[in-house]
């Protein structure tokens, strides 16, 4: 198929979904629209995207599309759905110079403030995910443009409608003490009829789109019903009730989207530019790579960079959730939404915008709801099944008693009539995605990723953790402990060994470069340099091929006499790695390295013995080495594996459950896509990042285990709403059939599962999975 019949991706904003049935019936209706594909719908980020053939169908038809079927659309990014985000905290103060000290101070510092008036209120990247504060129409009744965003529940089209359906149910009431019948039963006519109206249109507008079966639908047919069976004033009491429904289901939907939203605040929307000498505040989303910023005491960070000049404490919790601030100089690395807490510092920008932490994490969290779980998946096909098949069971109680059995006609309609309104299936299809999107943002604020529900899902089931050493149990800083010289001087061993390493950013290499700077050894420029993976690094200095490389491969080449062997292995045995350094088959020495474990690593080991996970190190160090360390850990460990051993033992642990790969380094890659699921440390490189399932950002070893205490949390938590949801339909179902329940119980008990599921949902985000016990 060529690209231009596969079409480009096109991504909107669509407001007024709180359940897997809204995002439903909007796939339903875009799929049958000629060169539409691929059509993803994301409920708790408010996402649209799909695959749009070229000069099939127009962006402003798959726009009145879904403005039919009652919902509000724009496009990314678009002005319209730009909204301000306040983060749960003080508001506040800005004085003119734009520096906010009590924001600073409590989370929420806007870094150079700015007035309603100032066209860059909000940066490109902010602007991006506004949109997703929709107060949107919750549950089944949905907004008709995106001008309600702003607005109180009471000023929006649902909240008008609530009023005015109560007003007219209020009036009515009061009619039927003081007028006659009659006019009491036109009275909660005309109630029912003016709030049901807006509920029909999206029902046939529904129909037309091919999507019989959906609660307006139910609705319209149990109201109208109603009337025609002489039951006026439950039908207005039910109209008013679904109404009152709909505002309680988006205003729990909105509170699970709201912690995620809140992300996009953390940037500050302007920076303090520096330009000849003199600082010009700008747009921060238009800071480029290579500029440098000023940011001041209290300032929050305006992008991803190095520090260039100054020392301060950095407080990094609104990205990783680290709580004690950081004291970082220059050359440390900074993260944008961090805040800067005691002096100027100086700061070139590394990254865009688009490309920071924060937006990355963004990014992520809004894309994991289209890796949904399998448990959502099996509720969204069981649903679709579950919805006729309530129509038919609904249909069959009305017709049939009456029919075999002679019972009254008005007695079974009516019985079937409730039953359609039990069988709404939102409570259903909401359980699982509810949860996730609770349990995304919890982790996010912590600093733990996840890429999904499938992840979720899959982190929950495992029973083995595979940790990479370097870096990720080990600080991943070694320092040279020992120089031993078997030929020359140690200025000749040093100088060699940081000519092949220069240029590398491995972890032994960049110990070796200090060790050479801190001795005063000038450094042999390299040529030809190049990693032999898994061996060690070779290189032509001062005219003559070099190694460094391990105690193996020295040996092997001829290197390495026996004796030089021997003294190898006795500093390995300490848990020390060393390597050789060698030219034409002469070995000029051994330099031997330590990296210590993290602080967290033996903590991290025994939470994860405490929840019934095993844990094994991977390394492709020496097995002295290698045993030492996990020795100290108390963890199995297998040694001197290359990239390709990694994989393998990663598919043999796979064969005993579910495995969780933790790595940093690009040759961590294939293990982590090789695993169940894999686990970046935040401070791993871009393609472990990118290649992983999930992320650490505080590069805590112990965030593992709360990754998955917080995983088995919301899986118990799914399966909680899922019994709620199940659990009342059956008692309602088989309560409305013997006539003990009617329309108003009907609705509230709908109405009612699906704000319990909710609301059990939004418990997840208070869910602290660092707590061990």
């Amino acid at each position: 198929m060529s690209d231009k019949a596969i079409g480009e991706r096109q991504d909107w904003t669509v407001t007024g979904m709180d359940c897997a049935a809204c995002a439903s019936k909007i796939t339903s209706a875009l799929q049958r629209l000629p060169g539409v594909a691929d059509v993803q719908v994301g409920v708790m980020s408010e996402r649209l995207s799909l695959q749009l053939a070229a000069g099939a169908t127009r962006r402003e038809d798959i726009e009145a599309t879904v403005k039919k079927l009652g919902y509000g659309i724009a496009a990314k990014g678009a002005a319209g759905t730009k909204r301000k985000f306040v983060l749960p905290t003080a508001p506040a103060v800005e004085d003119h110079s734009g520096h906010d000290h009590h924001g600073a101070r409590h989370g929420c510092h806007d870094q150079g403030g700015t007035s309603a008036a100032d066209p860059h209120t909000a940066s490109a990247k902010v602007a991006e995910h506004d949109q997703h504060a929709g107060h949107g129409a919750p549950g089944h009744s949905h907004a008709s443009s995106l001008e309600d965003l702003d607005k109180h529940w009471y000023q929006t089209a649902k909240g008008k409608l609530v009023i005015g359906t109560g007003l007219l149910l209020a009036a009515a009431t009061l009619a039927k003490a003081f007028a006659p019948e009659q006019v009491t039963i036109w009275a909660f006519v005309a109630a029912c009829l003016i709030g049901v109206a807006p509920v029909a249109r999206r029902a046939f507008a529904a129909l037309r789109a091919g999507i019989p079966f959906t609660i307006e639908g139910l609705m319209t047919i149990a109201a109208v019903g109603a009337l025609f069976i002489g039951a006026a004033e439950e039908a207005a009491l039910v109209v008013f009730l679904f109404a009152v429904g709909e505002v309680l289901e988006g205003v729990a939907a909105d509170r699970a989207r709201a912690s995620i939203r809140a992300l996009a605040s953390l940037v500050p929307k302007t920076a303090l530019l520096e330009v000849n000498g003199a600082t010009q505040q700008v747009d921060a989303a238009a800071l480029e790579i290579g500029q440098v910023v000023l940011v001041r005491p209290g300032d929050r960070i305006p992008a991803d960079g190095v520090i260039a000049e100054g020392s301060s404490g950095i407080d990094e919790s609104p990205v990783t959730g680290e709580s004690m601030p950081k004291t970082k100089g220059p050359g440390e690395t900074v993260f944008a939404g961090s805040i800067n807490a005691e002096a100027a510092l100086r700061i070139t920008v590394t990254k865009s915008a688009a490309d920071n932490t924060i937006s990355r994490i963004i990014a992520l969290v809004e894309e994991a709801e289209s890796a949904r779980a399998p448990t959502e998946r099996f509720i969204d096909r069981f649903s679709r099944y579950y919805m006729p098949a309530i129509t038919g069971l609904g249909l069959l109680v009305a017709l049939l008693p009456p029919l075999l059995f002679g019972q009254a006609w008005d007695t079974w309609i009516y019985r079937g009539l409730a039953l359609l309104l039990i069988g709404c299936p939102c409570a259903l299809v909401i359980s699982v995605p509810a949860s996730i999107a609770s349990a995304l943002s919890t982790g996010a604020k912590r600093g733990m990723l996840m890429k999904g529900g499938s992840v979720i899902e899959a982190v929950a089931g495992v029973t083995q953790v595979a940790f990479d050493k370097t870096g990720t149990l080990t600080a991943g800083r070694p320092l040279v402990t020992d120089l031993v010289v078997l030929n020359g001087t140690e200025a000749d061993l040093l100088a060699v060994a940081a000519g092949v390493e220069t240029g590398s950013s491995h972890p032994l290499a960049e110990a070796i470069l200090r060790r050479a700077k801190q001795a005063g050894v000038a450094v042999l420029p390299p040529t030809g340099a190049k990693a032999l993976i898994g061996k060690g690094a070779e290189a032509v200095v001062d005219g003559q091929l070099a190694w460094v490389a391990s105690p193996t491969f020295a040996r092997d080449s001829g290197a390495l006499d026996d004796i030089g062997l021997r003294r190898a292995s006795e500093m390995e045995s300490e848990g020390k790695t060393v390597v050789v350094v060698f030219r034409d088959h002469q070995a000029l020495g051994l330099i031997a390295m330590r990296d210590e474990p993290r602080s967290d690593a033996i903590e991290a080991v025994a939470q994860l013995k405490m929840i019934g996970v095993s844990s094994v190190m991977l390394t492709g160090d020496n097995a002295r080495t290698g045993a030492a360390i996990a020795g100290v850990l108390g963890m199995q460990h297998r040694a001197e594996l290359m990239p390709d051993d990694k994989v393998t033992a990663i598919k043999q642990m796979a064969a005993h459950g579910g495995v969780i790969m933790v790595g940093d380094g690009i040759n961590d890659a294939p293990a982590l896509a090789a695993a169940s699921v894999g686990v970046a440390m935040g401070s791993g490189t871009d393609v472990a990042l990118e290649t992983a399932s999930a992320a650490l950002l505080r590069n805590r070893v112990t965030d593992v285990a709360a990754m998955i205490r917080l995983a088995r949390a919301t899986m118990a938590n799914i399966r909680q709403n899922v019994t709620i949801a199940l659990g009342l339909k059956v008692v309602f179902l088989v309560t409305t059939i013997f006539g003990l329940t009617g329309l108003w119980i009907a609705i509230m008990a709908d109405t009612g599962a699906t704000v319990l599921v909710t609301l059990n949902a939004l418990r997840m985000l208070r869910f602290d999975p660092e707590r061990s016990k």
